[in-house]
């Protein structure tokens, strides 16, 4: 039975949305309009469409979770978190509803970072234990964040999870909020539930990508999973202990503050009173974290660039470099804001401008930037100086980036079909 009316509930205007057979199930819409991408499993029917040169997830919902998933996610970005796009929720009368987002370009999904980088064809790699750790570490930021700014995820999996490279770390991306709650804070009792969701969840999906891939060695799934915990537990401590100071050792408030913000995350509110029953001079310290984002929002006030947390301090660190560099050999300081619009136009734009155009999909421009910033130091290594950037600019698109597959929309093979791996989260 089809739907007799419909109804849309949008953040912006997209034109495509009013053009859609939004009458008819997902699974009866003709399929020359979608396309197959490589995601993770769920238990709702999403199909991708394409939409110019935009592919967007349309995913099919009893209404009042589509409606809480559209709330929670449209606050999750307004608070700086990292989710998917969301677009709209389309609402239906006899059908369920149909959540709206965009595709995130450049993302990986789990799976894709166990199998050989560059697209080599041995499929039963040995699961590595680096590309577990960067998955831990990226997991446990994110459920940090969202824990700090008052979300309860409830599934956290990593088939609800989104990769994105970052400057040789992971970033995580939030996909599916289905479960989520938001409350003015999380109790410890909330925090302890979550990450026990969380490990049991990951540890099934590395037993599954075991399975699929055939693989018998590497990461134990279980041990892998509990790492989770330890790096939560301690970047909450860090982010939130009291420290005990002296009135004489003001620095160590600034040295707080900068360790908070080398993990990303910028200091709202610095707050110092003495300490009840101690001799007298000790002050206790308490640190008022915000949202992550200290290096992202310093690069994008500078020069424009938006970047995740790790490629803007590794482009902040280059922009320095470069400063330094110019300062030398001028001889004249160069204001910061100087430095970094010469940097921008004589480092940045022409390496990123070089990347060919049969190239752009392998990796976004800002992590080939990077990665070229890797092969120049590696060149000059061999090399026992400095070959420059041009150079290794050149090497790099020449003998490098050719040989990575593409990564801003990871297809599926008809293998994965086969399988049927192709859920999404």
């Amino acid at each position: 039975m089809t739907a007799r009316s419909w109804r849309l509930l949008a953040r912006r205007s997209e034109p495509f949305l009013l053009t859609q057979p939004w009458t008819l199930p997902l699974e009866s819409w003709d399929q020359a309009s979608f396309v197959e991408v490589a995601r993770g499993t769920h238990r709702h029917v999403v199909r991708f469409l394409v939409v110019g040169d935009g592919i967007y997830a349309l995913k099919e919902l009893p209404g009042d979770i589509a409606r809480r998933e559209y709330r929670l996610l449209r606050e999750m970005a307004a608070d700086g978190l990292p989710v998917v796009d969301v677009i709209g929720v389309v609402q239906r009368d006899e059908l369920d509803d149909i959540l709206v987002t965009r595709y995130l370009d450049y993302s990986l999904p789990y799976r894709h970072l166990f199998l050989t980088r560059w697209g080599q064809e041995d499929r039963r790699r040995v699961l590595g234990r680096a590309v577990g750790e960067r998955l831990l570490d990226a997991l446990s930021l994110l459920m940090v964040r969202m824990h700090l700014a008052g979300y309860f995820w409830g599934d956290c999996s990593l088939n609800n999870t989104l990769l994105k490279r970052d400057a040789g770390a992971l970033a995580a991306y939030v996909v599916d909020m289905e479960t989520g709650e938001r409350h003015a804070s999380l109790s410890d009792g909330q925090r302890l539930v979550d990450l026990e969701i969380a490990e049991t969840n990951i540890a099934g999906g590395l037993m599954d990508v075991q399975a699929e891939l055939g693989v018998e060695e590497g990461l134990d799934p279980l041990e892998t999973a509990e790492g989770l915990r330890t790096r939560y537990d301690a970047l909450w401590e860090e982010l939130n202990r009291d420290e005990v100071v002296g009135t004489d050792e003001r620095y160590l408030i600034d040295e707080r503050i900068r360790r908070l913000n080398d993990l990303g995350f910028h200091v709202d509110e610095v707050e110092v009173v003495p300490l009840e029953g101690s001799q007298r001079g000790k002050l206790r310290l308490r640190t008022s974290v915000t949202e992550q984002g200290h290096h992202s929002r310093r690069l994008t006030d500078l020069t424009g660039i938006r970047a995740q947390e790790g490629q803007a301090r590794a482009l902040l660190n280059d922009l320095a470099s470069f400063r330094s560099w110019v300062e030398s050999t001028t001889g004249h300081q160069l204001p910061t804001s100087a430095a970094a619009f010469r940097w921008l136009t004589e480092v940045f734009e022409p390496t990123v401008q070089a990347i060919p155009d049969t190239l752009q999909g392998k990796l976004e421009p800002v992590e080939v930037f990077i990665e070229i910033l890797r092969h120049k130091w590696i060149l000059s290594e061999e090399a026992g100086q400095d070959v420059g950037m041009e150079l290794a600019v050149a090497s790099y698109l020449d003998t490098v980036l050719p040989e990575a597959p593409d990564e801003k929309v990871i297809a599926v093979s008809e293998e994965d079909l086969d399988t049927g791996f192709i859920g999404y989260g």
